[in-house]
């Protein structure tokens, strides 16, 4: 567990629940589906974040309000949010949120890599703390994945669409991957789940105060961690109840249970919610170079003292405890290897970094080194280009810093401490324990550190009461010096873990047991002073223990320290000895090899070698011991007679280590010439790293962009569709009319006509583009074209009665053409049919003209 969260933080108070939408390609649909089915007078407020062209007006608030009745809006500075309604981030801005208010930020580049719904969920996690609920839509690429991290630390709810039913389910999937997803739905189905989690959310004041809690639910609670010590062996007992609280709730809230009690009966019944219960409670959030400036003050000051406590340099060690998965270690190596090339003590300083960290799975994340790409937004690009190597999904750290670190699984609690460390990076890990437990972690921090050994803490955590064992370098930062003062041997009742003791603990045990008796002093004695000189080593000759005076047959060898017992033995020595090992390797046996003389101080030594493969103990099992039993001179005429009978293996010796030393000087010019083809390939592996990363730099500025159009290309398509509707709307209305229109441009030429105006033209799909003069025509109206054109001048429409060659008779009105920003861009001609008016009114004219005719 190696979260970041400031319990001291109070989270804005908000009436209503804040619900965070990322989508990204194909989101417009999956948001239809998503919106469409949220419940009238939900309470619920949504804000959508998208990747948009930054040069582009986007449609999608308007787009959005043809399916949802809650008010669709595009955020704007300072602007509230309120319930039941819908926020859509601006182009080219990064939205925020700050006490229940939207905030608007410029984007730091207009294009590339920009996360803009990792940025507002993490800023929502901050204003809403356990009230902030992430939903991750269609989408490409990994953008929100920190977001949600951010969200689950603070124990709000995490809910992603199915990535079946996803257009692209690059974000979803990246978010499933990690372990984030709390709830996995198709976007129609995700409202329900949120509105039923609120409803059985219980109601509960988390401040930063233990809450008091009556007997029945502390009883059931803890119910719920013995449960949990049983399953995983692990113990929360100690640690604070206000966090396992809040992880329990939220998990009931989850499983719409009301009642501890019931959640409890509920995990005895299903013992793999006891596991995500568990991997709950180990969420780790964390980043690279999380809180900057402490990191900044770490390079520029307190790892510079440490270094000058070491003239002559050093092999330092550090432990990070709680290291999730390995960002604050990599991070704590980077910046060590950066230090050191800024004062140019680079090779006079090593570090080892520990890792450890109760969740075994981010161990093993840690220990592969790879992240998604989005750590862009926390690393420099310099950092990146020289301490990460560019992935097809990502980055991975490179060689020389995962080297730096050890990854392991450990309990703080329960497992023995590393000591001798000249760093402890121990960051927002106490904040999550009770104050018993705290008590005991600072003094066991204070026994793993040398003198002068550095302590670094999370920023809302202190060293407490403990001001004698830690002196602060700098208070706001959380770094603090170990004092020499001593502490009392104490007895630490740490809540014990039901697993063996490792190898580790007991040799730890042994380190700081009770002091030896007479008979261990005894034997020691006899054995430095009367047993035989002897080494242990491996299958390769790397000296693992020394025992006795063996300064008559090793010595170190020139130049960079080398333990290896072939580059250590000493003249005469190393010919038996390495037959003898190849032969105890074949045959486990032992080996004796005699009479072998070394030469020793200008002079000549005879020794006999011992070489025996070990069986028993397990622990020792595979390892070779080597034992020099020193043969004393002879006298002068036995020295004579067995040189003379020893002539002739003499020189055959000799001719064989001429021979083995040709072989060793071949062999030697091969590996010379093997460095060389590597060194070669190494540098074109370099060249075709570097081709590589600004490959996967353009692929990203390329998918950026791609997401871009596909969110403008969906909009225009949406909205091409809705023209289409209005289009066919109006052609059904025209043509209902029996009206006959025609609509010309500025020039008089054909734009557009109804099936009603082929009766008076000879219009085909074809003319549209041609002067309306050119067309032939029924009506007996040669002054059309001048009329149109007056009306184009005066912009005074006009309006006459028409008739046809035969007979037929049309009220023909021309009027100005206006767009919707008020511009003339040409006429609009309308032609109704009013024939049978005409022959009624002619008619009923000749009816009187007949009564004159014959008068009564």
């Amino acid at each position: 567990m190696n979260d970041s969260a400031h319990e001291k933080n109070v989270p804005a108070e908000s009436p209503h629940p804040i619900v965070g939408i990322g989508a990204s390609a194909g989101g417009l649909e999956a948001l239809e589906q998503f919106l469409s089915h949220v419940p009238d007078h939900s309470g619920m407020a949504f804000v959508v974040i998208q990747h948009l062209d930054p040069n582009y007006k986007g449609l999608m608030p308007e787009l959005l309000q043809r399916i949802t009745q809650m008010k669709v809006a595009q955020a704007v500075e300072h602007m509230p949010v309120e319930a039941d309604c819908v926020y859509v981030i601006p182009p080219n801005k990064d939205l925020s949120i700050l006490h229940g208010a939207l905030h608007l930020l410029d984007p730091i580049a207009p294009r590339g890599l920009r996360l803009p719904i990792d940025y507002f969920f993490r800023a929502l996690a901050e204003d809403q703390h356990e009230r902030a609920i992430g939903v991750i839509l269609s989408g490409m690429g990994s953008d929100g994945t920190l977001g949600l991290r951010a969200i689950k630390e603070k124990a709000g709810l995490v809910l992603v669409q199915t990535p079946a039913s996803a257009q692209f389910d690059g974000m979803p999937r990246s978010a499933i991957d990690k372990g984030l997803a709390d709830i996995i739905a198709p976007a129609e189905e995700l409202p329900d789940k949120i509105v039923s989690y609120l409803r059985h959310l219980p109601c509960v004041d988390h401040s930063e105060a233990e809450p008091i809690l009556e007997p029945k639910p502390r009883s059931a609670l803890e119910e719920v961690v013995t449960l949990l010590r049983v399953r995983t062996g692990n113990d929360f007992a100690l640690y604070k109840k206000n966090t396992i609280l809040r992880r329990v709730e939220r998990r009931m809230g989850l499983h719409q249970i009301d009642d501890m009690r019931v959640y409890a009966r509920y995990l005895r019944e299903n013992p793999q919610e006891l596991d995500l219960l568990f991997k709950e409670l180990l969420i780790g959030v964390t980043s690279f170079f999380r809180d900057p400036s402490v990191w900044e003050h770490m390079k520029t000051a307190a790892i510079p003292a440490l270094l000058a406590a070491y003239p002559g340099g050093k092999d330092l060690r550090a432990w990070v405890p709680a290291c999730s998965t390995g960002e604050e270690a990599y991070t704590l190596a980077i910046v060590f290897k950066e230090t050191l090339q800024q004062l140019k003590l680079q090779g006079r300083f090593t570090l080892q970094i520990f890792a450890t960290d109760l969740d075994e799975n981010a161990i093993d994340q840690a220990r592969k080194g790879s992240y998604p790409g989005n750590i862009a937004v926390d690393v420099s690009p310099e950092r990146l280009t020289r301490f990460f190597v560019c992935e097809e999904n990502g980055y991975q750290v490179n060689k020389e810093i995962r080297e730096t670190v050890i990854f392991a699984p450990q309990n703080i609690i329960t497992d023995p401490p590393f000591t001798k460390l000249d760093i402890l990076c121990c960051r927002n890990l106490l904040i999550y324990l009770g104050p018993e437990l705290q008590k005991k972690l600072l003094p066991l921090f204070h026994y793993a550190l040398v003198r002068r050994g550095c302590l670094l803490l999370g920023n809302a955590e202190s060293v407490g009461g403990f001001t004698d064992l830690f002196t602060p370098i700098d208070n706001q930062s959380r770094i603090y010096l170990r004092t020499d003062k001593s502490l009392p041997v104490v007895e630490v009742d740490f809540p014990k873990k039901d697993v063996a003791i490792t190898a580790a603990a007991r040799k730890e045990s042994k380190v700081i047991g009770p002091p030896a008796n007479l008979q261990t002093l005894v034997e020691q004695f006899l054995l430095e002073n009367f047993a035989p000189a002897a080494v242990l080593i491996n299958a390769d000759g790397d000296i693992l223990y020394i025992s006795g005076r063996t300064g008559k047959y090793l010595e170190p060898a020139a130049g960079k320290a080398n333990w290896n017992i072939h580059a250590m033995a000493r003249e005469g020595l190393r010919h038996g000895l390495a037959m003898g090992l190849k032969k105890v390797l074949r045959q486990p046996e032992t080996v004796h090899v005699s009479g072998v003389t070394i030469g020793s101080n200008g002079g000549k030594q005879a020794v006999n070698l011992t070489i025996q493969a070990i069986d028993k103990p397990e622990a020792l099992r595979g390892m070779l011991a080597v034992v020099f039993t020193e043969v004393q001179k002879a006298g002068k005429s036995s020295t004579r007679k067995q040189q003379t009978e020893n002539e002739p293996l003499l020189a055959e010796l000799h001719q064989a280590r001429e021979e083995l030393q040709t072989l060793r000087e071949e062999m030697q010019t091969s590996q010379e010439e093997l460095k060389s083809s590597n060194e070669e390939l190494q540098s074109t592996n370099e060249e075709l790293q570097s081709t590589n990363e600004e490959l996967m730099t353009s692929k990203e500025e390329m998918q950026s962009m791609n997401e871009e159009l596909q969110t403008v290309n969906t909009e225009l398509q949406s909205k091409v569709d809705e023209l289409s509707r209005v289009n066919n709307d109006m052609n059904n209305l025209l043509n209902s009319m029996e009206i006959a229109t025609v609509f010309l441009d500025n020039a008089l030429h054909i734009r557009r006509f109804t099936n009603h105006a082929t009766h008076l033209f000879k219009l085909i799909a074809g003319d549209i583009g041609r002067p309306l003069s050119d067309i032939a025509t029924d009506l007996d109206y040669p002054q059309l074209h001048h009329d149109a054109q007056e009306v184009l001048r005066t912009l005074v429409f006009t309006q006459k009665q028409i008739n046809t060659r035969d007979g037929r008779w049309y009220k023909v009105r021309i009027m100005p053409y206006r767009t919707q920003d008020n511009v003339i861009d040409g006429v609009v001609i309308t032609f109704i049919d009013f024939t049978e008016t005409k022959k009624m009114e002619a008619e009923l004219r000749r009816k009187p003209n007949e009564h004159n005719i014959h008068p009564i």
